[in-house]
């Protein structure tokens, strides 16, 4: 499955491709093609297979490149998606939304720990069973579209799609005292199939 986001952008880089090779040269063409090649690649949103029990999945594939005690209450997990990653975010646990807030921000590299206070980003917050756990959609270096699909009062289920962030970017998940961190730092996870936490008994 792809994106559709990633169809158009594919679309228009063929037509500006055929106008360089028709009004320029054959060879002109060849980097517009190139770059529609790659954006079917990018947006390609494949299924996965969602476990089952009281845990928090991976909102996002990439690299885990913190995971910090911010205070007594809170660990955050954060995630670096590099272009080669599948830049699909899904929901790391079901319930409602409850809030969503839009921040503008700079665009430092989003492997950085200064990205998740200083980047823009997007704040998502879901409630269900006895839980809140937010996670943030951080914009990168070359990333400067956020997007998100869901609407504040929406129910989502564990591992649903709820958006994607374009090209370079960062996502970090906000978890309770309630929560086990099942992940280490520079372990890759993937959305949606990873275990990325486990509810305490």
């Amino acid at each position: 499955m792809i994106v559709r986001d990633g169809i158009y952008y594919a679309l228009g880089s063929f037509a500006a491709g055929l106008a360089a090779a028709y009004f320029s040269a054959p060879l002109a063409g060849v980097p517009f093609f190139v770059f529609g090649v790659f954006c079917l690649y990018f947006f390609r949103d494949p299924e996965r297979e969602i476990p089952g029990g009281p845990i928090a999945v991976s909102p996002a594939d990439g690299k885990v490149v913190a995971v910090h005690q911010d205070s007594r209450e809170t660990t955050r997990v954060s995630i670096f998606l590099n272009i080669f990653d599948v830049h699909v975010n899904r929901a790391p646990v079901a319930g409602t939304i409850t809030g969503i807030h839009y921040k503008r921000g700079q665009f430092l590299v989003a492997s950085k720990e200064r990205a998740s206070l200083e980047n823009e980003q997007n704040v998502v917050t879901i409630e269900g069973e006895g839980t809140r756990v937010t996670f943030k959609q951080i914009a990168g270096l070359i990333a400067r579209r956020i997007v998100f699909r869901r609407k504040v009062g929406e129910a989502v289920g564990l591992g649903e799609r709820v958006g994607l962030i374009k090209f370079g970017s960062r996502v970090d998940v906000l978890l309770g005292p309630e929560w086990e961190i099942s992940v280490a730092r520079g372990q890759r996870v993937r959305a949606g199939s990873t275990v990325l936490a486990r509810r305490r008994s």
